[in-house]
């Protein structure tokens, strides 16, 4: 008995979207270095190339055995997933390890053509055990839609600027949600972004960059916690940073159906 009691304390201990190490949050113009584990649910998904791993994209862990990332992210290659990371350049960080896949599921209708569909789980090999540098971030209800302006983050080790090198530190950069009506505007991104996708930033200075691709949106609830809304999926080919082209994510709020369904029947 005192061990299930003791279980479920650790459980809620680790409830997810919050971060033993919260997030500080500034209203910073361009990227900047994370709070060291603040965002411990984001991964770096790793190919193999020889004997060594190199950083692809981001993912959003879950739960305690799912990632969450873009289907674009995923092709033949072997890949590992790095979970609470902070410094890629540093081998051996305390809290973080390094999972094989044990399975792989791009989304059925993924279109590469039109980028639709542009979502991906990875279930790990072994479950993770949460702890300050390891733990999931929340799904948004299904069909959540986030008001215009709505202060979101992107995280993620991509290119600090176009054409730039990776980032070694994980990066945030404060990102507000462009609604969907002015998103589909002729002028911004048309009717290339549907329904099932959600738009952020686009002022010219902040955005995702290459590298970031299948990391989270991330949008805090009002009791504090996280919920991980967008998974990033394309950006502008004029730039990372191009004014009226927000980047623009995979509506994960759209998926939470496909989303259980997987994670249930896998």
């Amino acid at each position: 008995m005192k061990f299930v009691i003791l279980a479920l304390f650790v459980a809620g201990a680790y409830g997810c979207g919050l971060p033993t190490y919260p997030p500080v949050i500034t209203r910073v113009v361009g990227g900047e270095d994370v709070r060291e584990n603040s965002w411990p649910w984001q991964v770096s998904l790793q190919y193999q190339s020889g004997s060594s791993f190199y950083h692809t994209c981001g993912g959003t862990l879950i739960s305690n055995q799912w990632v969450l990332t873009a289907a674009h992210c995923i092709s033949s290659r072997t890949y590992r997933v790095y979970l609470g990371k902070h410094n890629l350049k540093t081998n051996n960080e305390p809290g973080s390890i390094a999972i094989s896949p044990a399975k792989i599921v791009v989304h059925e209708n993924w279109d590469s053509y039109r980028i639709l569909n542009d979502i991906a789980l990875i279930k790990l090999s072994t479950p993770v055990t949460f702890s300050d540098s390891i733990m999931a971030a929340c799904l948004p209800n299904s069909g959540d839609i986030l008001p215009n302006n709505a202060p979101c983050y992107v995280t993620g080790w991509g290119r600090l600027w176009t054409g730039g090198p990776i980032a070694d530190i994980l990066q945030q950069a404060l990102l507000p949600v462009v609604d969907h009506s002015t998103c589909t505007r002729s002028d911004w991104w048309g009717s290339l972004v549907t329904n099932n996708m959600v738009c952020a930033g686009g002022d010219g200075q902040l955005a995702s960059c290459n590298g970031d691709s299948g990391g989270p949106l991330n949008c805090q609830n009002r009791d504090g916690s996280w919920d991980v809304h967008g998974v990033v999926s394309f950006g502008s080919s004029m730039g990372c940073n191009y004014p009226k082209k927000p980047s623009v994510f995979t509506r994960v709020s759209a998926y939470i159906s496909w989303i259980n369904n997987v994670m249930t029947t896998n």
